[in-house]
C-alpha cells in the first residue's frame, strides 16, 4: 500500500512541475485544496465539463499519448470558445492502469518514456497556446484510462454567446473546414487496421491528414472575436456533428434553419456525408444578422456563410438541406451516446 500512495504522490509533484501555475484569472493553482480564481468585476464564470474515455473517445493502440492529452483539453476550450469566453484555468482528473505511468525499456535504447509523460506533452502545450493553466485536478488507479477535464473560462457579464440566441432572417456561418476530424479518424482505423503503424506512433507522411483528428484546433480567438465585437446572435461548437450542432441551436432558440449543400466548406480528404455528420471537427457555428458585417477570416481561419434561420411556426424538420437536387430534411444523424 505504501508503494502505490509514493507512486500517486510522485506522479502529481512530476505533474506539478511541469504545470505552469499562472495566468491573468489565475491566484492559486496546484499545491493548496482548492484553486483560487480572479475574475474582474464585471465577469462571469463559464464553467464546462468533458469526459475521455478509453476504448470510447480515443484508443491506446491507436492514438499517440500526446494527442489524447491534446483532445482532452481541446474538447473543453471548445465549449469556451463557443461562448465567446477566454480560458482561465484547467482542471484535470486521471484514472490510470499503472503501467501507463511507468517507463518501459525497449531493446538496443534508452528506456521508453511513460505515456502520462507524453499526454502531458500535449495537453500542456496547448494549455499554454490559450492561457489556460492547470490549476488542480485529482489522480486515481483505474483500470481504464480516464480523463476528466472541467475547464473555468470568464465573459463579460451578459454577453456570453448562447444556442438560444438564433432569430429569423439571421444567416449562419462556419469557421474553417468541415469533416477532416471524421476522415482523419477513418484514415487512422484503416492505417491501424493494416497494422502500418506500430502502436501509437504515425509515420510522417500521414501525420498531416490525420492532424485534424489527432490534434484539432479549438476556435478561442474567434469565439471571442465575435463576442467582443457583438458579431454572433447564438453560436455552438462542432463537436456532434452540423447537422446534430444545428438541431439544437433551432431548438433552443425555437428556430427553423436551411443550409446550402455547396456553400459548405469541406476538408479536402472528407465527403459531404462526413462534413454534415462526422463530428469532433470543434470549428464554430454562429448565427448573425444580415445587417452584421462579418469578416471572411478571423486570425487566418476563414469565415463562410452556409445557410440562413427561417421564420417560426413551420412545418416539417427543423434543418433543411439545399442541394442541386433540390430540397430534403436534414435529420441530425452526428454522434449521441445511448443512440
Amino acid at each position: 500500500m505504501r508503494t502505490k500512495i509514493d507512486g500517486e504522490l510522485s506522479l502529481l509533484e512530476r505533474i506539478r512541475r511541469r504545470a505552469k501555475s499562472t495566468g491573468t484569472g489565475l491566484r492559486l493553482g496546484i499545491g493548496d485544496d482548492c484553486a483560487l480564481l480572479r475574475l474582474h468585476p464585471a465577469e462571469e464564470l463559464a464553467v464546462t465539463t468533458d469526459l475521455s474515455i478509453a476504448g470510447r473517445h480515443f484508443r491506446l493502440n491507436w492514438h499517440p499519448s500526446e494527442s489524447v492529452g491534446h483532445r482532452t483539453l481541446a474538447r473543453g476550450l471548445s465549449d469556451l470558445a463557443a461562448m465567446g469566453a477566454r480560458p482561465v484555468a484547467a482542471f484535470l482528473s486521471l484514472g490510470l492502469p499503472r503501467e501507463l505511468t511507468i517507463a518501459h525499456p525497449r531493446r538496443k535504447s534508452r528506456p521508453q518514456s511513460p505515456w502520462i509523460e507524453g499526454f502531458l506533452n500535449g495537453f500542456l502545450t496547448l494549455a499554454d497556446l490559450h492561457n489556460a493553466p492547470l490549476a488542480g485536478g485529482d489522480l486515481a488507479e483505474s483500470p481504464v484510462a480516464v480523463a476528466d477535464i472541467v475547464l473555468a473560462g470568464a465573459v463579460p457579464r451578459g454577453r456570453a454567446l448562447l444556442r438560444s440566441g438564433a432569430r429569423p432572417g439571421d444567416l449562419l456561418y462556419v469557421t474553417g473546414k468541415l469533416g477532416g476530424a471524421s476522415a482523419g479518424l477513418q484514415g487512422l482505423a484503416k492505417l491501424m487496421g493494416g497494422r502500418g503503424a506500430s502502436r501509437g506512433r504515425i509515420p510522417p507522411g500521414l501525420q498531416d491528414s490525420l492532424a485534424p483528428h489527432l490534434y484539432p484546433q479549438p476556435r478561442i480567438v474567434q469565439g471571442i472575436y465575435l463576442q467582443k465585437r457583438q458579431l454572433a446572435n447564438a453560436a455552438i461548437d462542432l463537436s456532434d456533428g452540423l447537422s446534430t450542432d444545428l438541431s439544437h441551436i433551432c431548438a433552443e432558440s425555437g428556430v427553423f434553419a436551411e443550409i446550402d449543400a455547396a456553400a459548405i466548406p469541406i476538408h479536402p480528404d472528407a465527403t459531404l456525408d462526413q462534413a454534415l455528420h462526422g463530428g469532433e471537427d470543434y470549428e464554430l457555428l454562429f448565427s448573425a444578422s444580415p445587417s452584421a458585417r462579418v469578416p471572411r477570416a478571423i486570425a487566418g481561419v476563414p469565415i463562410t456563410r452556409i445557410g440562413r434561420v427561417l421564420r417560426t411556426g413551420r412545418k416539417g424538420p427543423s434543418v433543411t438541406l439545399i442541394t442541386s437536387r433540390g430540397s430534403q430534411p436534414l435529420d441530425p444523424a452526428g454522434w449521441q451516446h445511448f443512440s
